[in-house]
């Protein structure tokens, strides 16, 4: 079959990411792509990290297809995030669209019948790859669609296929196919805006920890890794292939299993290669045994952790796993060994008050990573925390973009305070990383920057003379 590929997230429709300039290719859509060409069809590849839905309609108007698939990056934890404008973006095309139209992605895994009513004729939900290739097949008349584990449809009535087991060895699964990739646009971009050029890599799939607010619509507690000697060959193959710079490694927890990080050192060192990369880990594996050695030795640059808040009641009512203590002893390992650490830190979770919004301030000014992302407490479907706050949700149930950053239920404070907080603490990192810091300053600052009325109606009423910035 003729298969026409892209996925729902479009960059040009979020604005924080597509301001930030540092797009990475749709690791999963691409995976997907090579296992369809393998099994004899015919892909065309729209990337919509690039792309627009005019240029993505103009395509499928200029074609003669088969079927039409939205096959969400499972890796970019942007398709995680049940945006408002991708899924409505995806739903409006579907509605012109006269051919079958398939989606994966997390949003419609959450809310099938909202697809499956509004112009998407399948829904796939978990592992999608081999679902696909199925879906292929019954749209040929080859097998039937009730027999598909993991697809939802509807044939007179909804029909919701039981859940798919994972296919297990990941070294099963091809390479992305990213020939189908225009790669000089990627490296001109980066190379323009960052004077370097990164590309995404993944060595496993799902994470088997049980924070209470992350969704796992994909695989579940699961972990599941690529062999060491996998990984090195590619990264080794992609620096000299596209001249790539430097690695984003995408996966929820890098380097999880024991004995995976020693292997891919020695394999590194086997072929002569050593790359630069940043990934994502947690304090308390970062404090395990000579983990932050172990990612020294095999090229990496920085390492992000979720520390989410610097009040140990907060990290427990998220069931995070971690101590307030390991997040400092991490950052005292990281800079020993010369490797950034930057921190994700969340607010407005249920029950955090002032004294716990002060204790992450102090966290972060106490151990001043190297880069810190903020957010709000965001309730995904699936998720304990959406049972825990599903009952105060109000219209709005999905952020528009990835920096829309609107509390969805009611917090302990106004909604718009978490935005003046967002703004309040990035500004406190600033200043603190700079020579002279001090909280007369901030307020000086946020003063000028909002102006008079807002700043003693909207801000004072929190930072005032009652409470210490500090």
């Amino acid at each position: 079959m003729h298969v026409l590929l892209g996925q729902s997230y479009f960059r040009v429709l979020d604005p924080k990411e597509y301001g930030r300039q540092m797009p990475y290719p749709p690791l999963g859509t691409l995976i997907c792509a090579e296992m369809l060409r393998r099994s004899g069809h015919v892909v065309t590849f729209f990337d919509a990290m690039l792309g627009t839905p005019e240029e993505f309609m103009k395509v499928f108007g200029s074609g003669s297809f088969d079927v039409v698939v939205f096959y969400d990056d499972e890796f970019n934890y942007l398709t995680k995030m049940s945006l408002y404008r991708m899924r409505e973006t995806v739903l409006s095309m579907s509605r012109e669209i006269d051919l079958p139209v398939v989606v994966y992605s997390s949003d419609a895994m959450y809310a099938p019948e909202v697809y499956l009513r509004s112009g998407v004729d399948y829904v796939i939900s978990g592992e999608g790859e081999f679902a696909l290739l199925e879906l292929l097949e019954a749209l040929s008349g080859k097998m039937p669609f009730s027999s598909i584990k993991g697809l939802h449809y509807y044939d007179g009535e909804l029909r919701m296929g039981e859940r798919r087991k994972l296919h297990g060895n990941l070294d099963d699964f091809p390479d992305p196919a990213f020939d189908l990739v225009d790669m000089a646009t990627y490296r001109s971009i980066w190379l323009t805006h960052h004077g370097y050029f990164s590309v995404n890599l993944s060595t496993s799939r799902g994470c088997t920890y049980g924070c209470n607010w992350c969704s796992k619509p994909l695989w579940g507690r699961t972990y599941q890794a690529h062999s060491p000697r996998r990984v090195a060959n590619l990264m080794k193959d992609l620096s000299e292939r596209y001249r790539v710079d430097h690695f984003w490694i995408t996966d929820d927890i890098f380097g999880l299993k024991r004995g995976w990080l020693e292997e891919f050192r020695s394999i590194l060192q086997e072929i002569d290669y050593l790359p630069q990369y940043k990934c994502l880990s947690r304090a308390d594996l970062l404090v395990r045994g000579n983990t932050v050695e172990l990612l020294k030795e095999t090229g990496c640059q920085t390492v992000w952790i979720g520390a989410e808040s610097g009040s140990q009641k907060i990290l427990d009512a998220m069931e995070k796993g971690t101590r307030v203590e390991q997040i400092h002893e991490a950052v005292r390992l990281c800079r020993h060994q010369g490797i950034e650490i930057c921190f994700f830190i969340q607010f407005g979770y249920l029950g955090e008050d002032w004294e716990d919004i002060l204790q992450t301030r102090r966290l972060i000014l106490e151990t001043l990573p190297d880069d810190i992302g903020i957010s709000v407490s965001y309730p995904l479907p699936g998720t304990k925390f959406y049972e825990m706050v599903k009952g105060q949700l109000g219209p709005k149930r999905h952020w528009m973009d990835s920096d829309d950053l609107d509390p969805l239920f009611p917090g302990t404070f106004p909604r718009e305070f978490y935005r003046y907080l967002h703004r309040l603490v990035h500004n406190e990192y600033r200043l603190a990383k700079t020579d002279g810091f001090s909280p007369r300053q901030l307020a000086k600052r946020m003063y000028h920057w909002l102006g008079k009325k807002r700043f003693e109606r909207k801000v004072k009423p929190y930072i005032g003379s009652r409470i210490s910035l500090t």
